[in-house]
């Protein structure tokens, strides 16, 4: 009798009903008034059973990604210097850097072979685009190298080159660095692979005119807190990637008085903050760097799981994992879906292009959109969906950001660390906002919208997280390496 009490007692209270999968039972019993506890269930991704068991069995994981999470959430963001390309990078004639992982011109994208043209005309290295084209084509003394093997992000196409000028930013508690390019602007930009004489007439302006004043302003100021604009950006209803008008006259704010002081004329001054505070994205171009600081501290912890960078070239999208070091883990880029400009539409857009998905990386853009509820006019959708995509992330992050936080939320703080067995334990891929430039060189940008990664990139990271965690210790040397 005693083995029957649990039975009875069991029998005895109200029915609860656990439901998984899909929502139809779970609708059939709410509607005869049975409570239920709906939970959200899927198999994992096709083929990864044992890749994830070997990989969540890992005992070096939980602290692992722990870690991670505090890395990236204590990392800090400061402006401490403007200045060339070829100062801060050690680029020389020829060297060019591009958003992604790595390329060669053969499988460049339109947009990708439009900016390396105007960057070539723009160092004078071919006197037409034409002849650039001929002579990327050819190869031979011309050298192309991802941004982020340079501590560096570039915006769509993200191409560098040794006389632009950059931004230079520093963690103040470790005094690593990260560098972005200066924004400029919308429309017809060589980051969209525009290349006609306005784009290179603007990027001359940028090196003689507005990078020397920012250079001026930014030693004055004794550099520029940028983490702390982007915790008040959040709080003013941007995300961070596709949307930055509040931080860009944060920015402006704190710069001005210092480009007046500093300028070499009023004219000059005048130009450098119409510029700046017409340009609603200027403060993108310093997100990504903030971005880049905290998810590369987060990089090479032996069995850590969490995602260190996305980035695409406009034909690959690729991500990179703590755990296995320097790896592009890549599959094809997807054409995002949005709003269009103009005339254009979906059969103008080129594929996913840019470094500024580091953004989503460290906790903004897609995985901050319920922070910013008007940039659904911009990208399409409503509201709602905004805060939906936001809650979502949580389910594929380790935790959430100290510093980015959501008024609408509570003040939660954002979905931080993209955690690659969580991804295939729900299939559930990574929100990212995004600009979309045209498929064709030359024609800038066409678009705005959002996309996710090509779905297969994270069952190939998880297998090589595996093949790790499946050595004995002390089998590897390296980065990521097992300790």
């Amino acid at each position: 009798m005693t083995s029957e009490l649990p039975l009875q007692g069991l029998l005895g209270a109200e029915p609860r009903v656990v439901t998984v999968g899909i929502g139809l039972l779970d609708s059939a019993l709410r509607a005869q008034a049975v409570p239920t506890a709906a939970l959200d269930w899927h198999p994992p991704m096709p083929g990864t059973a044992a890749d994830l068991a070997r990989v969540l069995a890992d005992p070096r994981r939980p602290a692992a990604n722990d870690l991670a999470l505090t890395k990236i959430t204590s990392a800090r963001a400061r402006l401490v210097d403007v200045a060339p390309a070829a100062e801060v990078l050690g680029l020389g004639s020829g060297q060019f850097l591009h958003a992604g992982p790595p390329i060669d011109w053969e499988r460049a994208s339109g947009p990708m072979r439009g900016a390396l043209m105007g960057a070539m005309v723009f160092e004078g290295l071919a006197d037409t685009p034409e002849q650039a084209a001929a002579r990327l084509a050819a190869g031979g003394d011309i050298d192309l190298d991802p941004c982020h093997h340079h501590a560096t992000v570039g915006p769509m196409a993200g191409v560098v080159s040794p006389s632009m000028w950059m931004f230079v930013l520093e963690d103040p508690n470790t005094g690593q660095r990260a560098f972005c390019s200066l924004n400029e602007g919308l429309g017809k930009v060589l980051r969209y692979g525009a290349y006609g004489p306005e784009v290179i007439d603007r990027l001359r302006w940028m090196s003689t005119v507005l990078g020397p004043s920012l250079k001026t302003a930014v030693r004055r100021l004794d550099g520029v807190d940028i983490s702390a604009i982007l915790a008040q950006m959040l709080a003013m209803g941007d995300e961070g990637h596709n949307r930055n008008r509040a931080g860009s006259l944060l920015l402006l704010r704190e710069l001005t008085p210092a480009l007046i002081e500093t300028a070499t004329s009023a004219e000059a001054a005048a130009e450098v903050v119409r510029f700046i505070g017409g340009n609603e994205h200027f403060f993108l171009n310093l997100g990504m760097p903030a971005a880049k600081l905290a998810a590369d501290a987060a990089r090479d912890i032996p069995g850590c799981t969490v995602v260190v960078a996305m980035a695409r070239n406009g034909t690959d999208f690729g991500i990179q994992v703590s755990g296995t070091g320097d790896t592009w883990f890549t599959g094809p880029a997807q054409v995002p879906d949005g709003l269009f400009l103009g005339d254009f539409g979906p059969e103008d857009a080129n594929p996913d292009i840019g470094d500024s998905a580091i953004t989503e990386t460290a906790g903004m853009g897609g995985f901050a959109m319920a922070a910013a509820p008007a940039i659904v006019k911009f990208v399409g959708g409503a509201v709602h969906e905004a805060i939906a995509a936001t809650e979502s992330m949580y389910a594929i992050t380790v935790g959430e950001s100290r510093l980015l936080q959501v008024p609408v939320l509570g003040f939660r703080g954002t979905p931080t660390g993209i955690d690659v067995t969580r991804v295939v334990r729900t299939g559930l891929l990574p929100h990212i906002n995004t600009g979309m430039a045209g498929k064709v060189a030359g024609t800038g940008q066409v678009g705005a919208g959002l996309v996710n990664p090509p779905a297969q990139i994270f069952p190939a990271a998880l297998a090589a997280l595996a093949a790790r965690a499946a050595q004995p210790p002390g089998a590897q040397t390296g980065p990521g390496a097992l300790g």
